[in-house]
C-alpha cells in the first residue's frame, strides 16, 4: 500500500515537472512569432515582459485544470481555440474554455449562485448582471481582489483606465466587480450606396421635402422607411426596414438592450438614466428599486414605453419583409446582408464580420462595404442627456464560491485575454472592442474603411450614450424572462402595447416584492413605493428636476431631421 502510494505521489510530480518544464518563455516567444507579431499596443520588448509577469505568477498553480465559460460568439471562440491553449502553454496552467448558448451560462451562473457548488472557476456573462453581482454579493469585488486576496496575481500591466467599459461593470459602491471581455453595440445601419444615388434623393427630397440622410429621429427613419418599402432597386423591389417578432426568448434582449431607451423611456443619465432606467425602474436615493410601473414612479408601462412597442409593431407591419414577423434574432440578423433592406434602426456590431464577406450583395468588389453604422435616431420622448442605444459588455466574474487557488488560476487567464499583448490582434479577429489603446492602434486606422463606420464610432464622442442595462435591475436573470413573453404577447396581437406593458411591469413588481418580502439583498434591495397617479408622480418627478415618468406627447411625431453621414464623421474627427 505505502509503495503504491510512493509510486503514485512521484509520478504526480513527474507529471507536474513535466507540465512546467514546457511552460515558459520559449513558449511565449513562439506565441508572439506566430499569432501576435506586431499586432499588439506594446512593442516585442513588452510583450515578452508582461508573458515573462504571466510566467512567474502562474508557478504556484502550474498542473491545475481551470474550467471557464462563456457564450458562442466569435471572440470567445478565438479565446477558447488558439489564446486558452496558448496560455496552458506558457503557464502549465490547463485552461478548459467552455463555450455554451447566453441562456446557459446565466442558468450555470445561477446555479451556482444558489447551490455554492462550484460549476466554473470563471465566468463572461454580461454586465447587465451588475446590478445582481451587487446586491446578492456573491460575486468577488474585484477592486478588493485586487487590492487584497488577488494581489499577487493581478497583472501590474493590466491597465484599467484603458479599458473603455468599466464605468458599466462598477456598481453605486464605487467597486469593480466585473473585467470587459467583449463589447460591441447596437448601432443604425443604412445602405451608404442607396442614399447618396441621385434619384433617389432627388425623389425623396420631392416628396418629403428634406434630404435624404441618416435619421436623427424616429420621424425620419418612418419617412425614409415609407419611401425605400416597394422602391425597385437594382430590378428588385427593396424593404425600409427589418426586424423580427417571434414570441422566443430573442424577443427579450430585442427589448431590454435599450430599445425604451431610443424612444424616450426613463431619465437623463449616463450610463443609463436615474432615479429611472430605461427598463422603466425607478430606484430611491439609496439605490433601493422602488418600482416599475407608473403608479410606483416607474415608467415600464408610462406613454414612451408604450409608444416604443407600437412603433415597433408598426413599422415591422408597414415596412418590413412579411416573414420577418416570424423570425426569431438569429434568423433575422443575415437578411440585411442579402441586399433588399434599406435601413435597420437596430443592427448588433458583433455582426460586423459576417456583414463585410468578399461575395456579398452589399460589399464592393474592393471589399469596402455598401453600408455604414451610424447613430441610432430617437424618439419623439427623448431628451439629451439620455442614453440611445445598448451596449453588450461580456465581463469576467469571480464568483466567492470558486476556492482561492482556483479564482486565481482563473484571474490569471482572464487578464491573458485581455491583455495588451493580444487584445489587438484578439479584436480584428471578433471586432468586439474594450481598449482605448487598441481603438486607437494604428492597424485598426488601416482597416477602418473596410467595417462601415465602426471604428469612427468607437473613435467618436457619440460612444458614450450607449451603455448596456444599469445597477437598478437588481435581478437580471428572473426580470429579463418576463420581458419576451410580454412583447410576444404584443406581437402576436393577444395584447396591445398598454396592456403587454401594464402586465410586464406588474410581473416586474411581483419578483421586486417577493425580494423585499425574502430581504435577500438587505439594505439595497427593493422598498416598494406607495400607489400614486401618473400626473402625481410626473409632477413630482418634474419638481426634482427629472423626467420619468412623462405624460402623453400628442401627437407622437415630431418634425423629421435627418444629417449627412460623411459630414457627421467628420464633426466626429474635428
Amino acid at each position: 500500500m505505502r509503495r503504491q502510494f510512493l509510486t503514485s505521489t512521484t509520478a504526480l510530480v513527474l507529471l507536474l515537472g513535466a507540465g512546467q518544464a514546457y511552460a515558459g518563455m520559449d513558449e511565449a516567444k513562439a506565441f508572439l512569432d506566430a499569432e501576435i507579431k506586431d499586432m499588439s499596443t506594446l512593442d516585442r520588448a513588452a510583450q515578452e515582459a508582461e508573458m515573462q509577469w504571466f510566467i512567474d505568477a502562474a508557478k504556484p498553480f502550474a498542473g491545475m485544470d481551470i474550467k471557464v465559460v462563456s457564450e458562442t460568439i466569435t471572440t470567445h471562440e478565438y479565446e477558447s481555440k488558439t489564446l486558452a491553449k496558448a496560455f496552458t502553454d506558457i503557464t502549465g496552467i490547463k485552461i478548459t474554455h467552455d463555450l455554451i448558448g447566453e441562456g446557459d451560462v446565466v442558468e450555470k451562473l445561477q446555479t451556482q449562485m444558489q447551490s455554492g457548488e462550484n460549476i466554473y472557476d470563471a465566468y463572461i456573462n454580461d454586465s447587465d448582471l451588475i446590478g445582481t453581482h451587487w446586491r446578492y454579493q456573491q460575486a468577488r469585488s474585484l477592486t478588493d481582489w485586487m487590492a487584497n486576496d488577488g494581489k499577487d496575481v493581478t497583472n501590474p500591466n493590466l491597465d484599467l483606465a484603458d479599458f473603455i467599459g468599466t464605468k458599466f461593470t462598477t456598481a453605486p459602491d464605487g467597486d469593480l466587480y466585473q473585467l470587459p471581455d467583449q463589447q460591441f453595440a447596437n448601432l443604425y445601419w443604412f445602405r451608404y450606396d442607396w442614399f447618396n444615388d441621385e434619384k433617389n434623393k432627388a425623389d425623396f427630397k420631392a416628396k418629403y421635402g428634406y434630404d435624404l440622410g441618416v435619421p436623427v429621429n424616429w420621424s425620419a427613419y418612418e419617412d425614409i422607411a415609407e419611401f425605400f418599402t416597394g422602391r425597385e432597386i437594382d430590378g428588385k423591389k427593396v424593404y425600409g426596414h427589418m426586424d423580427y417578432g417571434k414570441k422566443d426568448p430573442s424577443l427579450g434582449w430585442r427589448f431590454t438592450d435599450a430599445w425604451l431607451s431610443m424612444a424616450g423611456n426613463g431619465d437623463k443619465g449616463l450610463p443609463n438614466g436615474l432615479p429611472v432606467d430605461e427598463w422603466g425602474i425607478k430606484v430611491d436615493e439609496k439605490s433601493r428599486p422602488v418600482g416599475s410601473c407608473v403608479a410606483r414612479g416607474g415608467d415600464t408601462n408610462g406613454p414612451a414605453s408604450v409608444y416604443a412597442i407600437q412603433k415597433y409593431l408598426d413599422w415591422m407591419k408597414a415596412y418590413a419583409p412579411a416573414a420577418a414577423q416570424g423570425m426569431t434574432f438569429s434568423e433575422s440578423g443575415p437578411v440585411p446582408a442579402q441586399g433588399e433592406i434599406a435601413q435597420q434602426m437596430f443592427m448588433y456590431t458583433a455582426f460586423t464580420a459576417d456583414m463585410v464577406k468578399d461575395g456579398l450583395p452589399v460589399v464592393n468588389e474592393d471589399g469596402t462595404p455598401k453600408w455604414r453604422f451610424a447613430p441610432s435616431p430617437h424618439g419623439v420622448y427623448w431628451k439629451d442627456g439620455m442614453k440611445l442605444g445598448y451596449q453588450d459588455v461580456g465581463s469576467w466574474t469571480l464568483l466567492k464560491s470558486t476556492p482561492d487557488d482556483r479564482a486565481k488560476a482563473a484571474w490569471l487567464y482572464a487578464q491573458f485575454v485581455t491583455s495588451k499583448t493580444v487584445d489587438v490582434k484578439k479584436s480584428h479577429v471578433g471586432l468586439t472592442l474594450i481598449r482605448e489603446s487598441t481603438i486607437q492602434h494604428k492597424s485598426f486606422t488601416d482597416r477602418a474603411p473596410k467595417l462601415g463606420g465602426l471604428i469612427e464610432f468607437y473613435r467618436s464622442p457619440a460612444r458614450v450614450q450607449w451603455s448596456p442595462t444599469g445597477t437598478n435591475v437588481p435581478d437580471y436573470p428572473k426580470l429579463a424572462q418576463l420581458w419576451w413573453q410580454a412583447i410576444g404577447d404584443a406581437s402576436s396581437g393577444a395584447k396591445t402595447p398598454q396592456e403587454a406593458m401594464d402586465s410586464l411591469c406588474a410581473e416586474q413588481e411581483e419578483v421586486l416584492e417577493r425580494l423585499e418580502r425574502a430581504g435577500v439583498q438587505g439594505d439595497i434591495g427593493p422598498k416598494l413605493a406607495e400607489e400614486k397617479t401618473l400626473e402625481e408622480w410626473n409632477a413630482d418627478a418634474v419638481a426634482k428636476g427629472n423626467l420619468a415618468p412623462q405624460l402623453k406627447i400628442e401627437p407622437e411625431k415630431d418634425k423629421p431631421q435627418t444629417i449627412n453621414y460623411d459630414e457627421l464623421v467628420k464633426s466626429w474627427s474635428n
